[in-house]
């Protein structure tokens, strides 16, 4: 049979975006519009008219519009094939009328839900029953019925039915592909959040991934790997994948990987902070009383390995931050914060030699994260976990040596401890005044990742403390940072050798906290 004439068009949205200009064009190309509650309303009030649903069923809504299209003179309309006798029969006898456009977005549940506070009721009210129903009916039966569910798909069904009066099976086909994507994604969206009310326990037996592709990537971590960039679409905090490039080249799939890093590292801090990531570590780092002289710091603890980098802000990139970055011979990849000051704009894309290139990605305020998972794919599965960004609970911590700590060690090792727990295991870092100087990062022993970050913080590790992401397994490590000059260690404990470990640190008068929590970052 070939495609049926448009005749009748069933409105109900909730997302009125871009709807009476959509509503105007069918009405002006002979189509009859028939809605619920609130959509007809908007079309009335946009002089476009429009038939009751109500008036059509002869049933009205009831119980708060939670029964409004669940009936059969609406399904019927929406599922009757109109190449079989016996449908169109059945539709003559119970008066029913065709619809061969259906024009259906959902309730925002997954908008009410990112709200702070919501409410399990106000969740509950946001689940869409007849929306879904049509919705599908529309998609199965998409042989004879056209199904919009977003604004973006108006523009396309107007042009063919004013055209030709009726739509092609190809654009059919699309938008039921498109429409069942939709329906799975709002069923995931309310799965979701019954599961994390703990309905289903901490991991259910499926769990299933939604996401939006937002942008193709140039490559992968190697020119030879094709890659993309998914948004997941539950995400509620200020993220590199939700944020705004600025300026600049396109990011790369390292760069994504970078940015976020640095993101989740001074995201952690209610002074200015900022680091500089380099292969997913962090080689520099500083909290200080104003971002430029964080910046500062945060680039002078290793800047031989700054070069070429990413850097995280957790305030405003202002002017004088933008001057501190384009001092010569600096060289950064990216940058990410909060904002961008318009002064601090101008001076990064015109002042320093890489100004055409650097990119520049806009988040907006940053808090602490929310609890969350992570996934990591394997060959025929996938690792779920919680993500590791809980605060550590500090009245916990307890002074494991006779040596006491000096009250103004504690500064350096607060920061130190925030430091360590995004540096790969095994991973070791050196600090002092609140800066980082010295990173030792995925080495196969520990003592290998001392030397290494003893190394790299040279002179600066004379009066400085030492972090570690889990245990010392032998007190080499304890002798290595003696003879560099640290003068307080951080680590979470737990070894059998802790005695030994301990008694180093006593003999050499290096005070040593154990938090009791370790921080691995496989």
């Amino acid at each position: 049979m070939e495609s049926p004439r448009v005749k009748r068009a069933l409105v109900s949205v909730s997302d009125k975006l871009g709807l009476a200009g959509f509503a105007r064009g069918l009405a002006a190309a002979g189509v009859e519009l028939y809605s619920t509650g609130g959509t007809r309303k908007h079309l009335e009030s946009e002089g476009i008219p429009v038939r009751d649903i109500a008036e059509y069923t002869g049933f009205p809504e009831m119980m708060d519009g939670r029964l409004k299209t669940l009936h059969p003179k609406v399904h019927g309309g929406i599922l009757c094939r109109h190449d079989n006798p016996d449908d169109m029969k059945a539709l003559a006898e119970h008066g029913i009328l065709t619809f061969e456009l259906v024009v259906v977005n959902l309730y925002p549940f997954e908008t009410t839900v990112a709200r702070k506070g919501v409410s399990m009721e106000e969740a509950i009210e946001q689940i869409d029953i007849g929306g879904p129903t049509m919705v599908r009916a529309a998609a199965k039966n998409h042989a004879f019925t056209t199904i919009a569910t977003n604004a973006a798909q108006y523009s396309e069904i107007l042009d063919e039915i004013t055209s030709h009066g009726c739509t092609t099976p190809q654009l059919r086909r699309r938008l039921a592909a498109e429409a069942f994507a939709h329906t799975a994604n709002y069923d995931r969206a309310i799965a979701d959040f019954f599961i994390h009310q703990g309905a289903a326990g901490p991991f259910p037996e499926v769990v299933t991934l939604s996401m939006t592709r937002r942008m193709l990537l140039r490559y992968g971590e190697n020119p030879h790997q094709q890659a993309a960039l998914y948004a997941r679409h539950d995400e509620r905090n200020a993220s590199v994948v939700a944020g705004r490039q600025l300026h600049g080249k396109e990011l790369s799939y390292n760069n994504l990987l970078d940015l976020d890093s640095a993101l989740g590292i001074v995201r952690q801090f209610a002074e200015p902070a900022a680091v500089v990531i380099k292969h997913n570590n962090p080689c520099g780092a500083a909290v200080a009383d104003t971002s430029v002289a964080a910046l500062q710091r945060a680039l002078a603890g290793d800047p031989l390995s700054a070069f070429g980098s990413v850097l995280g802000v957790n305030r405003t990139v202002d002017a004088a931050a933008a001057e501190a970055l384009s001092a010569p011979g600096l060289f950064v990849e990216a940058i990410v914060a909060p904002h961008f000051h318009e002064d601090a704009m101008h001076i990064l894309t015109t002042k320093p030699k890489w100004k055409n290139n650097v990119r520049l990605i806009e988040v907006g305020e940053l808090e602490w994260p929310q609890p969350h998972w992570t996934y990591r794919c394997l060959d025929g599965g996938m690792l779920v976990q919680e993500a590791d960004v809980l605060r550590d609970p500090e009245h916990q911590w307890k002074l494991a040596t006779e040596v006491e700590l000096p009250k103004d060690r504690w500064d350096d090792l607060r920061f130190a401890w925030n430091i360590v727990r995004h540096v790969k295991s095994n991973g070791i870092v050196v600090c002092k005044d609140r800066t980082l100087l010295g990173t030792g990062a995925g080495q196969m022993s520990r003592i290998d990742s001392v030397e290494i970050a003893i190394r790299k913080a040279g002179p600066g590790a004379f009066g400085a403390v030492m972090a570690s992401d889990a245990f010392f397994p032998f007190p080499d490590s304890i002798e290595a940072a003696a003879a560099a000059g640290v003068t307080a260690v951080i680590q979470p404990g737990g070894s059998k050798n802790d005695p030994a470990v301990v008694a180093a640190c006593n003999q050499h008068g290096i005070p040593m906290i154990f938090t009791g929590r370790r921080h691995f970052k496989h």
